[in-house]
Order: structure tokens, then sequence, then C-alpha cells
């Protein structure tokens, strides 16, 4: 079946956003036989699974788990390409954009996708309606709080995609779908106008130039702009020094405030959690010690890590100082992509996307890029990224009482829904101008 062309309008969509790690806990007693064993742990499985459904807005605890997982894996890979320089990624936006790729794969390149993105315990059919559940969990009602997520399929007219996938993606990931002429040169103004479009103008541009083996371009864009429940007042904020990655000394803007913060420290790091409005959404600061640098601290950062880290953060009194910043980011993630175990999808020899498209030769992924925009100030945070995945064919510690914590150096950041878990933004501030 052809692709519906939708001619005149893209109509904007809120959608699903991924990420956060919860694991499962069985328990057993003693002197209790193999059955009774099995029954009683398969029963708390079932009932602590309960309560995880309950306590993430009914969101599927195995995608939470899987995409945080994956989330920290991809961060560990791009970063070995950033040591010393800014890096800001959404794991959230390219694990969604994957997701709906996935979709279309079959035999070997499923599987290596499905390892790459931890969903090898899902079926298709689960992971699909997990992120249908987490696009019905993440909508906010807080008036200082606006996430606005957004899915799209490009593909070249005249070409005809499987009936399944498209119904997929359109259910399941509110994806929008229109046909273009390729072979037009403002194809890729159309898909680029409809990036800035969802990031508010943040990021103005994906595609930079249509080749002719390509027949589809898969696009999710997120945009957030959140209000700190408290503010910073701009008249505490005074210029002081931050010492870069590189050991140069900038005078940069730096605010402070003084109160009642969830803060965690460790001898390696200090931790603090910024609320935005009511405190659904927080960004999380990770400090390193004086004595540790952030490619250290990155080596002790994982899923497993984030995961007690985050249960440990108290309310503490103390002061926090943070500098201003602002981040523009670009990556290429075919390589970190490979790394993870996927390069099977790549492949133009190997790939099977089959579950995708009608006779066009062999169909694999020939590009993911990845942007974002970040801004730090007093007011908040505004936050955009999008992901791209390109479709071609071969031939067609304990917490302190008091703290003082002044962010004067490299450190790390992420943004994440607390109701979820979900990791929406995730990045290492190694200069703030």
């Amino acid at each position: 079946m052809n692709i519906q062309v939708f001619r005149n309008r893209v109509m904007g969509s809120r959608g699903l956003v991924v990420f956060m790690m919860l694991a499962l806990i069985g328990c057993t007693n003693i002197g209790q036989s193999s059955g009774e064993i099995n029954n009683k742990a398969n029963a708390n499985n079932s009932a602590m699974e309960q309560q995880r459904y309950e306590a993430t807005g009914k969101v599927d605890p195995r995608l939470v788990s899987a995409n945080t997982k994956f989330g920290f894996k991809l961060y560990a890979e791009i970063i070995k390409q950033g040591a010393g320089k800014n890096v800001f990624v959404s794991p959230s936006s390219v694990g969604l954009c994957l997701a709906m790729a996935y979709n279309g794969a079959s035999g070997e390149t499923r599987q290596a996708m499905a390892r790459a993105l931890e969903a090898e315990g899902m079926s298709l059919e689960d992971f699909n309606r997990a992120y249908a559940e987490l696009k019905a969990a993440l909508p906010s009602t807080d008036p200082k709080v606006q996430l606005e997520i957004a899915n799209s399929l490009w593909a070249r007219q005249g070409l005809k995609f499987k009936q399944d996938f498209i119904a997929r993606d359109k259910k399941f990931f509110d994806a929008e779908v229109a046909a273009l002429n390729f072979d037009d040169a403002s194809a890729a103004a159309t898909i680029n106008s409809w990036v800035s479009n969802k990031t508010k103008g943040k990021i103005e541009k994906i595609v930079d130039q249509i080749s002719p083996d390509s027949i589809l371009f898969l696009i999710n864009a997120i945009y957030f702009k959140g209000k700190w429940t408290k503010e910073f007042d701009r008249a505490k904020t005074k210029e002081d020094v931050f010492t870069t990655a590189a050991g140069a000394q900038k005078r940069v803007p730096m605010m402070t405030q003084a109160g009642r913060f969830n803060y965690f420290e460790s001898p390696e790091f200090q931790a603090v959690s910024l609320p935005y409005g009511d405190g659904r959404v927080s960004m999380y600061i990770f400090l390193p010690a004086k004595n540790v640098s952030l490619e250290r601290f990155h080596q002790s950062l994982s899923a497993v890590n984030w995961e007690e880290w985050v249960k440990k953060f108290e309310e503490t009194e103390g002061s926090v100082t943070l500098p201003r910043f602002k981040v523009e980011y670009d990556v290429t993630l075919n390589d970190a992509l490979k790394a993870l175990g996927m390069g099977v999808a790549f492949d133009d020899n190997r790939a099977d996307f089959s579950a995708m498209i009608e006779d066009a030769g062999r169909v694999y992924i020939s590009q993911v890029k990845h942007k974002t925009f970040a801004e730090v100030n007093e007011e908040g945070t505004e936050a955009a990224a999008v992901t791209s995945t390109e479709m071609r064919t071969t031939s067609a510690r304990q917490p302190a009482r008091t703290f003082r914590m002044v962010v004067d150096r490299p450190f790390f950041c992420a943004i994440r829904d607390n109701t979820t878990g979900t990791v929406l933004f995730m990045g290492s501030i190694a200069d703030p101008q």
C-alpha cells in the first residue's frame, strides 16, 4: 500500500520519550521447597512489578530499564569521541528514533538492534505497547514545564512501504507520515522546516542533502522548557572563575542560591537535584571532587550506578553555585551504534529491513544524526533534540547535613522525569562558554 501523503500541513503530536531503570528483585525463604520458592518468587515479582507500574504511571518497567541501559551505553561511546569537549545528548530522542526503525527490521538485523536497545526480553508487540504507555504517562499539567515530542516519517514518493510497518509507527509512536519527491531540491527544506517548528527554532536543520539512494528519513524531535521551582536571583549572579577541562581559567556568570535541596555526596563527587515547577522533572548536577577528573567520573557512570545514586538523594540544607551555560552539539552516531552491536543494520550487504518496504533492494541505515541545544540560566532551562535515521537502498557516599557546592569546573548533568524515571537529556560541560 502506498504511504498517504499529508500535503499541506503536518500536525503536531505529543509522543514518546524514553528511559529509566527499574530493577526487579525476588526474595525467598530458606527451607522452602523449590515449588514453593518459585511460586513465592513469582508472586513477589508480580507484586513488585505492579507496584512499579503504579509508581511510574503504568509504564512497562522492562522498557524503562532497557532505555536507561541503552542511554548510558550510548553516552559512554559518544564521550570517547568528545573527550575534553562539551557533550549534550538526548538518549530519549535517539532511542525513540531507532525504535521506529526497529519496527521495520527482520532477522539478524532485528536481533542486533534488540541487543543494542536492550530490548531482547520483549516481543515487538510488548515493545510498542510500552511506548504507548510511556506516551500516556509523560504529559505534564505543570504550567512551568513544557515538554513536546514529535515523530515523523518522510518517505520517497512512489515507493511501496509495508502497511504493518507504517501502521505500527503511526499507532504506537504517533508518527506523522508524508511522502515527498526526494528529487526535488525543496524536499530537504520541507523536512528541516518541520524540525525547526517542532524545536521552536532551536534546531533549524538535520538533513543537509538527500541522496538518490535515500528512501526514508525517520525523525524524532524533543523540545523542553522548564522554570526552576525556585529561580536563581539575578542580583546574586556574579562573574567568577571556571576552570575548563583544558585547564584554562575563564570568568563566567555564576548563579547562586541557598535553601534545601535533594543532595548526595560521595568521596568521588557532589550531586544536587534542581527541580522544575512542581518537581516532577529535575536537573541533576554531578560535580567530580577536585582530585577526580571528569574522565574518571565517566568511568563510573553507568545505568546501574545511576540507579543507586538517584536513590541516595536526601533533602539537605546548602547552597548551589552554577554557571550559566549554553551548548549546541551535533554528532553522527554510526560508530557509537556499531560499537553497541548493531553494525549489521548499517551493512548494505547484510541489513534486513524487509518488514519496512517492498521491492526496494537491500535497505540499510546509512546515517544516524543527532543534534541538541540547551541553555541554562536563572529562570530555568530550555533544551531541544533532534535525531534522524536515514534509510537507503543498494539499488534503490551519605548525605552531609550542610553543604556548599560550587560548580567551577567540568561537570555532568542530566534532566530526568522523576515520575517515569525517563532521562530526557544528559551531558558533560567542559566549558560553559
